[in-house]
């Protein structure tokens, strides 16, 4: 796979009948390894061993309702009151973010009301902070850290 803008991390990979699998610490399972997905599991190392989010407040490929509609977000992670807190969008590193990306996760967080945004292709990382009342967001400058706040 290719390598990201992120530390290396190590995984548990195998083969099943010609696909690559790679194991989930979320959803405690194997799971096909394509390109999204390896965004999708070294975000998730990058947010556990580096930003310290405790891996009991992720939540990953669950499914929302929006108009009535099926669709499932990539990674939410909840604070420790059980209130959204962090959703991300994850794309293969081969897909440009562009601004239907973020139209995207803007969508699903009119259901979710997380209180940060982040969306990733591996290789470049757009993190910023809704301000509900006012219907804004601020860019940041990194993705935040875990606290209890």
């Amino acid at each position: 796979m290719q390598k990201l803008n992120l530390p290396t991390y190590q995984f548990k990979l195998k083969n099943n009948q010609n696909k690559q699998l790679i194991f989930d610490i979320i959803r405690k399972k194997y799971v096909v390894l394509t390109p999204e997905e390896w965004v999708r599991q070294n975000l998730i190392q990058y947010l556990i061993q580096e930003k310290k989010y405790p891996i009991s407040l992720i939540a990953c490929e669950k499914q929302l309702l929006i108009n009535n509609r099926k669709k499932r977000f990539d990674i939410l992670i909840f604070d420790a009151y059980g209130n959204p807190s962090l959703m991300i969008e994850c794309k293969a590193p081969s897909i440009k973010i562009s601004q239907d990306t973020f139209d995207q996760i803007a969508q699903y967080n009119m259901v979710v009301n997380a209180k940060n945004l982040i969306v990733s292709n591996g290789l470049q990382h757009y993190s910023c902070e809704m301000n509900h009342v006012q219907k804004s967001y601020v860019f940041l400058k990194e993705i935040p850290t875990y606290s209890i706040n």
